[in-house]
């Protein structure tokens, strides 16, 4: 008795009444409670059950199994104790009590629930994401194989297990494992039977801090690329809607001989500015045009960096040999000019395309006139 007494389980005697004639140090370690504040009280008192006094008292009436209780320590602390009992008998055979050794699993139980939920989640994982999980042990053979893209390669859950990965895939498509098995993580993008896949290979040691297996998860690339490359082609689509898009909007005419017209129609940002400006001085070298319009009549408002472009392009156009005309200009426009201080004095304004129009011509028509 005395080497129960010292015994690191829980060492609990109860009588017929149930009231507590043994409680070791065990029991005040597990349960937090004094031999002192134990002995003489009640068990189910002491150590409530679900069950409440039936649980205990059942106990007085056979031998039998493990059973797991759950019971508040004197600290308020919860703890599990897997508890085994042997009924005492008297001369007669008849039960004179019951002693009980018990164990703290707490911790058994929360592991045993962390593993569980642990295996939910993989499920989860393995279930409903693209992806192929796969575990070997330290020679390479497979020991775990699943996922949901097990079916797209032709291969079933644990097709593999128990074959070796050096014996069914090439030396080459193995360096991550190797590399894994060697200790060093790695992540790396290659093709397999020509498809596309990215590989993760995390190595996992046993106690002694050896490599014991390798973890792995493959993710087959072949929809993301094929996705990808329809992104890629809608994007040089748009691209191409949209270069139509600023080319219609902003035609470049040529409305008489020697004479351009550009009517700017919409928002005109810096972007949009510079690219007039450029398809517009390479029209007028083309064409040898002697004036170019510049019809901002559309134009509800430009930004200040936007009309200083605009001045600068009739300028360009006069290195060129040509007369840059601007015509309707709108309030709000003239405002943002007049605000940066902007000399139009030797830049020729007309207050719409028609009088542009009659301009050019005009002035075409005297160049004619005199040449002949």
């Amino acid at each position: 008795m005395d080497t129960l007494a010292r015994s690191p389980l829980a060492v609990v005697g109860v009588g017929l009444d149930l009231a507590i004639t043994a409680w070791n140090e065990g029991a005040e370690r597990q349960l937090g409670f004094s031999r002192q504040e134990a002995m003489g009280r009640s068990i189910a008192e002491l150590l409530p059950s679900p069950d409440g006094a039936e649980s205990w008292r059942r106990l007085l009436d056979e031998d039998s199994g493990e059973q797991r209780l759950r019971h508040a320590r004197s600290d308020g602390r919860d703890v599990a104790i897997a508890w085994v009992h042997h009924r005492v008998l008297d001369a007669r055979g008849d039960a004179a009590g019951v002693v009980c050794i018990g164990r703290d699993v707490t911790a058994e139980i929360e592991a045993s629930r962390l593993h569980a939920e642990h295996q939910h989640i993989l499920r989860a994982l393995v279930d409903n994401l693209d992806v192929i999980v796969w575990a070997c042990d330290a020679s390479g053979v497979f020991t775990y194989f699943d996922g949901k893209s097990l079916a797209a390669a032709g291969l079933k859950p644990g097709q593999l297990v128990g074959l070796s990965t050096f014996d069914i895939y090439k030396e080459h498509e193995t360096v991550g494992l190797r590399t894994a098995l060697r200790g060093e993580p790695l992540h790396n993008i290659m093709e397999v039977g020509g498809k596309p896949i990215e590989n993760w290979f995390v190595p996992v040691r046993s106690e002694g801090g050896e490599v014991s297996s390798v973890v792995g998860i493959t993710l087959d690339l072949s929809e993301s690329r094929r996705a990808e490359r329809e992104l890629r082609e809608r994007l040089a689509i748009i691209e191409r809607q949209q270069q139509v898009i600023r080319q219609l909007s902003t035609p470049i005419l040529q409305v008489w001989k020697g004479v351009l017209a550009l009517p700017m129609i919409g928002v005109v940002d810096s972007a949009r500015t510079a690219e007039v400006m450029d398809s517009l001085l390479q029209a007028v070298v083309r064409t040898g045009a002697r004036y170019a319009l510049l019809d901002l009549t559309g134009v509800e408002a430009v930004d200040t960096k936007t009309a200083s472009y605009l001045v600068d392009l009739v300028r360009a156009i006069r290195l060129l040999g040509a007369e840059g005309i601007i015509t309707g200009i709108r309030p709000s426009v003239a405002q943002t000019i007049v605000s940066l201080g902007i000399d139009l004095a030797e830049i020729t304004t007309l207050s719409d395309l028609q009088a542009g129009l009659k301009h050019c011509i005009g002035g075409a028509l005297r160049s004619a006139s005199r040449a002949d």
